[in-house]
């Protein structure tokens, strides 16, 4: 809890949000405030970072909805309007589509190729990282789990998301020892579904035989594609979306 007092005026406490910004985000608006200057999502975002919440969708940005909620209490007890950043959370649910879909991985990992699942003598991941890049869920819920080796992850990404997010990335991997050459990682060229068409390409290559392959994205072509391409000896799982009614 933080105590907040300008100019020796108590305003109140807030939580901050346990994220990696949260604090730098909050004493950018108290700053402000103590300037009085305007306070807008721009005081805790630069344009880039706005602009990115256009483009990357199927559940990102999930710290920094936390962080615009914190900025919405910041503006009750500053008494400045939080409208834009209302406006911002709605962009941001509506285009992940958080509005309308819930995701546990562990929860919605479904056998996609065959009805029974058969033996299997090794596991794959194929993660396409800017679909999904909630890093902590992807250890604790799939590779820690099924134990997969760190040769047998794929991992892709387009270059603006590694512009934007390769820092947040790689503290997150750093957790867990790890680093993006840790795994088969691929820094893809400027394209649309690019970073798709190299995991497909891997598992092509590879061509795995009696073995687990998770598929990581929301892509519903690039899940058939897989499907296609992949031998009935495997077991390939993917993620259900479930609809929340």
């Amino acid at each position: 809890m933080k105590k907040i007092i300008i100019n020796k005026k108590y305003y109140g406490n807030i939580e901050l949000a346990k994220t990696r910004n949260a604090y730098n985000i909050f004493v950018s608006v108290i700053r402000a405030f103590k300037a009085k200057e305007p306070i807008t999502v721009e005081t805790i975002y630069s344009k880039e970072k706005l602009k990115s919440f256009e483009k990357y969708k199927s559940g990102e940005f999930q710290y920094e909805l936390e962080e615009l909620d914190m900025y919405i209490e910041l503006s009750k007890l500053l008494k400045f309007t939080s409208t834009d950043a209302k406006k911002l959370k709605e962009q941001i649910a509506f285009v992940n589509d958080d509005a309308h879909v819930h995701l546990d991985i562990s929860k919605n990992l479904v056998l996609f190729n065959k009805k029974k699942q058969s033996t299997a003598k090794k596991s794959y991941l194929f993660w396409d990282i800017e679909n999904f890049s909630n890093i902590s869920p992807m250890f604790s819920q799939v590779i820690e789990p099924y134990e997969l080796e760190d040769e047998n992850i794929y991992v892709s990404c387009n270059p603006d998301s590694l512009y934007l997010f390769k820092a947040e990335w790689e503290a997150d991997l750093f957790d867990f020892g790890k680093t993006f050459n840790s795994f088969n990682f691929t820094k893809c060229d400027h394209g649309k579904n690019v970073a798709d068409g190299v995991l497909l390409n891997n598992f092509k290559e590879l061509s795995p035989r009696d073995a687990n392959i998770y598929v990581m994205t929301y892509d519903r072509e690039l899940k058939d594609r897989f499907r296609d391409s992949c031998h009935e000896s495997n077991n390939l799982y993917v993620l259900e979306r479930k609809i929340l009614y």
